[in-house]
Parts: structure tokens; sequence; C-alpha cells
């Protein structure tokens, strides 16, 4: 009988990469889903309905389990989202761990964020060997995501086979939600986005956080820890990629970070009213100014991590998004 790997948050934007890409493998899927399954309508995977919340409905999914990955989280750019993230990110991680004890699991690949480390100094290149986000001064998303890596220790401290992984910015193909990077590039494609704004992030493909990921299923000790980063790249110079693909002019106005963060207030506020989500907040504005180098040589040294150009995740994420409707047809070149 095949192996079984459990997939948390495998409708999610790295969940839908992962899955497929066990599949590929040939591999047993069992995926645990909450409400949405868009993202793995069609697949030949088994589903188990669940809910990191609830210990028991784990414990069901993860029965005759051999690898757990766990990508199940809830993100947030709002520091008034603490009782949630606490539940999901925290809790959640916790009762995952403990179904992961009792059902007997082999191993448990836990997805952090780079996120829950520290930033500064900005002058001093981030690799796992920087402390953990702690300050209740810190975005509440960031918190969350370290307290999340905590459970996981405790759980490897009674004797659980476990490694975690922190990617940075997911960008990429099978982003069905879409995620908040997703979204800000289909903004810019679309031309629905009026300005842009100083900063910029380290953006990774979500195939290479899979493929880094399940090398370090395969091969990681207990405990590893890798950051799984990709590339550099400021906003304007985004745009100006997806202007250059797609031959859509990109905004001309790029507000300075400091009189972005004044205008805050206005952004969050029509976003309440048209009901969509604020590409600009304090946390995400905080992220644009965070730091620009972020170390994956452990992760290319243990594991052959290798993240591919940043030019051909951008078009290959267009042209999904034009194949999954997103994007008129019009749009590209």
């Amino acid at each position: 009988m095949a192996k079984t790997t459990v997939v948390t948050g495998a409708t999610g934007h790295i969940g839908a990469n992962l899955v497929r890409a066990l599949l590929a493998q040939g591999r047993s899927v069992r995926a645990l889903v909450h409400v949405n399954r868009r993202a793995i309508d069609g697949l030949k995977i088994e589903i188990a309905k669940g809910d990191v919340c609830d210990l028991e409905s784990l414990c069901c999914a993860f029965d005759g389990a051999d690898v757990v990955y766990h990508l199940a989280a809830r993100i947030s750019l709002s520091m008034g989202d603490w009782p949630l993230l606490e539940a999901v990110n925290i809790t959640g991680v916790g009762n995952v761990v403990e179904a992961c004890l009792r059902c007997g699991v082999r191993r448990l690949v836990h997805f952090s964020s780079i996120h829950a480390l520290i930033q500064e100094p900005l002058d001093i290149p981030v690799d796992e060997s920087r402390p953990m986000v702690e300050s209740r001064r810190s975005p509440s998303y960031d918190r969350s995501k370290a307290a999340g890596e905590k459970e996981v220790r405790r759980g490897i401290e009674r004797g659980l086979d476990a490694v975690i992984i922190n990617p940075t910015g997911v960008i990429g193909p099978y982003d069905f939600e879409p995620s908040y990077f997703g979204e800000a590039l289909l903004a810019i494609a679309c031309r629905k986005l009026p300005a842009l704004v100083g900063g910029g992030f380290d953006w990774v493909d979500a195939r290479d956080v899979v493929v880094g990921a399940m090398r370090a299923e395969e091969c990681a000790l207990t405990g590893a820890k890798y950051l799984l980063s990709g590339h550099w790249v400021s906003v304007a110079d985004l745009a100006a990629l997806v202007e250059e693909i797609t031959s859509v002019p990109s905004p001309k106005l790029v507000c300075p970070l400091w009189l972005a963060h004044a205008g805050v207030p206005f952004t969050v506020a029509f976003a309440r009213l048209t009901g969509g989500r604020p590409f600009y907040t304090s946390d995400s504005l905080r992220a644009l100014k965070s730091n620009k180098n972020i170390s994956h040589e452990r992760a290319s040294r243990d594991l052959g991590y290798n993240p591919r150009p940043f030019r051909e995740t951008i078009v290959d994420t267009l042209r999904w998004f034009e194949e999954n409707g997103d994007i008129d047809s019009s749009l590209k070149s």
C-alpha cells in the first residue's frame, strides 16, 4: 500500500503547486480541506474535511500518514487580526504537532515565513541564525508565525521529526485566490494600480519553494530550518518588467514610503467601502523596506536549491493568469 502524504493548506498558492508536484512523483496525496477546494478540483487526491483549530479532525486526516506538509495559515496585513492569527498560526500549529505525534507521522514539514525573523540590522544578510520576532510592536502576522515555529520546536523536543521552511514573498502560477502578491501583479497588468510605492521585496517562485521543501523532506536533519529566498526586486522594477512583457504601461507615479504611510487610512477605508483588500497597509509598507539580502546559502548547500530567474517567474505567472481568465488575452504581447 502506498504511503500517504498529507497537505494542509492544499488549496492555497504553495499548496496548489505542492500537490501537483507530489502527484507528479506518483505519490498518494490526502488534502486537508476546510472550505474552498477550487485549486485542487479534478486532481486525483483524497479529500479530508478538517480544520487546524480542531485537533480531532486533524487526527482523522493524519491517520496512516507518512509525511505531513503543514501550509495552512492565516495571512493578514492588519494589526487588529491577532485573535484569528493566534488561533490558526499558533494554536493550530500546536494541534498539527500533537496530531502528528499521536498518529505516528514520520516527518512534518512546517512552512513558516521570512516574516518570522527580525529584519534588522538591514545591512547584514538574513540567514537561519537571525532571531525571531517577539516584540508586540511587530506586525501581528510576523509574531504569529514566529510563535508557530516555537510550537514545532516543542514538538521536536517531544520526539517529533520535523523541519521548518521559511519562504520569502511567494509568487508564481496556480494562484487561484489570488494571493496578496498575485493580486498586486494583476493590478499592475490590468492597469488598476494608480501609483507605485518605493521599496521592494525578495520574491520567490512558488515552484522553487516546493522543490526546496520536498528536498528538505527527503534529506534534511531533524530540526533543520531553511530560508528559501529568490530575488530582491523593487516595486518599480516589477512594474517595468510587467510592462515589458505585456506592453501595458505601468504607473508612472512612484510614491515614497513615508508619503504612502500617510495615505494608509484612506486606502484601508476605500478597501472597506469597495469590499476589496488594501494593497498598502502599515504592515505591507513596512515589509517593503525590509532587508534586501535574504541568504539561501544553507538551502543551496544542503538541498541543491537554486531559484529560477525572476523574469521567468513573472512570464509564467502572467501566462497562467491569462489562461485562468484573470487577464484579458489582448493584454499579452
